[in-house]
């Protein structure tokens, strides 16, 4: 299939066979629009790194194209890129007044200035030469959850954004209404939140969260510590209403949680007297039966407020016999060791643990497979393109797609990247832009490659042996006996016949090639090295990292 320049470029940097960093590119002619610019926290084998971003370099070259960036929600892994991103380029931001509000946040934190926002509703609509972008109000666990609708002359595209389909939402409705006019006008493409593409039914109900919040709240005479997604605002406020009606005061740890409900309250999310909160220090001189605690960790992130809790670190606040925990969510694949630890901390101290498997006190913002195929029957769309899921999860999406009626042939499986070229006519996948994953450590971002990680990866598993050598640079003479010193390889104390054997092998190494002639360093390091790896692998089942040091004197 040959096109003319009239084709609809559609591509992703990031969301694609992964959870986190969406970012999602439409170009259209002369003109591109961004929706979402996420971030992606790491992976256990990617050993301090703090966060994963997309690589940005299309979007630098082509900016005099980008005429905006469209935020779906407030989630990290749609909002958490824009820092890095602006520190080259900047764009309009448009998105629900919680987004913005979140952003504006974390443009202030990273010393980004001069963005320019826009708040949208689900009447807005921003035109340009060639396109036209509109939004649908959709239903998920954040509040200003918006679809969005890209108008070319070609057809529209959709994205639905995260969503699900709950008729009885703690916040604001899904705009179904809407999502079907856009159907009968026509849908070129859809792409689609593929999450819980594998699971069956339809999603709980944040109503029956909330009822069964009260419930726990009803039944509870002591303390409740309340962990969730600082995120979820609606969530939050079925806390703080039921705190209220039993007479709890309500203290908030963590960070990410403190400005969350800041923004909620400023907002209007949040509705609450200000005396219904009290300071950390105040928790003590309250009664149990009178506290709520809110907080950060319920993915058992070892930093946050749940885990110091748990394990005794908290300054502030220890476990108490009768303390109730609760854990609304689901542990992110990956997360659940480090949930079940804190749970096992939590149990042996003496507190009570609810989670998501004893009470339905957790909902997925992600609708499940029926709410899929809604979506798919109100659009109808001609083309289907699965995004935001693992692999596996966008190959069900498709399957579903295909049981609603969307041609096998016209539906696209891509990785980031790759670029799907679309006209009234037809479409194909077409070319590959630069996708790959930049690593951010500290204030370093795309310093880190795989080497690196390799290392880090080595000192993690098998430790660490430095191996000092005093050489005379005139004499070409090892002065005296080579020095070793281990970290996370052995225990020394336990192994001290084992160290003076690698002494003595380094002490002939270096002697034998230095009366041979060799001169360079380097070369000697690497010598070393070769010999000793080896026979600390023969010795021990082990392959640390060696670090020869040669000190001239």
């Amino acid at each position: 299939m040959k096109f003319k320049n009239q084709e609809i470029k559609i591509f992703a940097l990031g969301g694609l066979g992964e959870i986190g960093k969406n970012t999602y590119v439409i170009e259209y002619k002369n003109e591109m629009v961004l929706v979402d610019c996420g971030v992606k926290f790491p992976d256990d084998d990617l050993f301090g790194i703090d966060y994963v971003i997309n690589d940005y370099s299309y979007l630098i070259k082509n900016q005099e194209k980008l005429k905006g960036i469209f935020i779906t929600h407030g989630h990290e892994d749609h909002i958490g890129g824009l820092p890095f991103l602006f520190r080259d380029l900047k764009a309009p931001i448009y998105g629900g007044e919680f987004a913005l509000e979140l952003i504006k946040s974390k443009m202030v934190e990273h010393k980004i200035k001069g963005s320019q926002y826009h708040l949208i509703s689900g009447d807005s609509e921003i035109n340009f030469d060639h396109l036209k972008v509109r939004f649908f109000r959709t239903t998920h666990s954040i509040a200003d959850s918006f679809g969005v609708v890209i108008t070319t002359a070609e057809g529209n595209i959709v994205h639905t954004g995260d969503f699900k389909f709950d008729l009885t939402p703690s916040g604001k409705e899904t705009d179904f209404h809407k999502i079907a006019d856009i159907g009968r006008e026509g849908v070129l493409c859809l792409l689609s939140d593929s999450t819980n593409s594998e699971v069956p039914g339809f999603s709980i109900s944040e109503q029956r969260v909330g009822e069964a919040i009260e419930d726990i709240f009803r039944t509870t005479d002591g303390r409740i510590i309340f962990a969730t997604f600082a995120s979820n605002i609606d969530r939050i406020q079925q806390v703080v209403k039921s705190s209220l009606k039993y007479n709890r005061k309500i203290a908030v740890i963590g960070r990410s949680m403190e400005k969350t409900i800041e923004i909620g309250r400023k907002l209007g999310y949040i509705s609450a007297p200000d005396d219904t909160f009290i300071d950390v220090n105040q928790i003590n001189r309250t009664l149990s039966s009178e506290v709520t605690i809110i907080c950060t960790g319920s993915q058992g992130e070892p930093m946050a407020a749940l885990s110091r809790i748990a394990n005794g670190s908290h300054r502030d606040v220890k476990i108490i016999p009768g303390d109730t925990f609760v854990f609304s969510s689901s542990p992110i694949p990956g997360n659940e060791l480090s949930v079940n630890r804190v749970t096992n901390l939590i149990d042996r101290a003496g507190g009570h643990v609810i989670h998501h498997k004893i009470s339905e006190v957790h909902a997925s913002g992600h609708g499940k497979q029926e709410e899929q195929k809604l979506m798919l029957r109100l659009l109808n769309p001609t083309f289907f393109f699965p995004i935001h899921g693992e692999y596996r999860m966008l190959q069900s999406h498709v399957k579903l797609a295909v049981e609603c009626g969307v041609p096998k042939e016209n539906c696209f499986i891509l990785d980031n990247g790759d670029v799907l070229e679309l006209t009234a006519k037809g479409a194909k996948v077409s070319g590959k832009i630069p996708a790959y994953p930049v690593y951010v450590d500290g204030s370093g971002i795309g310093d880190i490659g795989n080497i690196v990680l390799r290392d880090r990866r080595i000192l993690s598993q098998e430790g660490l042996v430095i191996i000092t050598m005093n050489i005379s640079p005139q004499n070409k003479k090892l002065m005296k006996r080579p020095v070793v010193v281990t970290r996370g390889f052995v225990y020394v104390r336990e192994a001290e016949g084992l160290i003076r054997e690698v002494e003595e092998r380094v002490s002939d190494t270096v002697i034998t090639q230095l009366n041979d002639g060799m001169v360079r360093w380097s070369e000697l390091k690497k010598k070393v090295i070769d010999d000793i790896q080896p026979f600390l692998f023969d010795k021990t089942g082990r392959r640390p990292m060696i670090l020869p040091i040669i000190m001239e004197v």
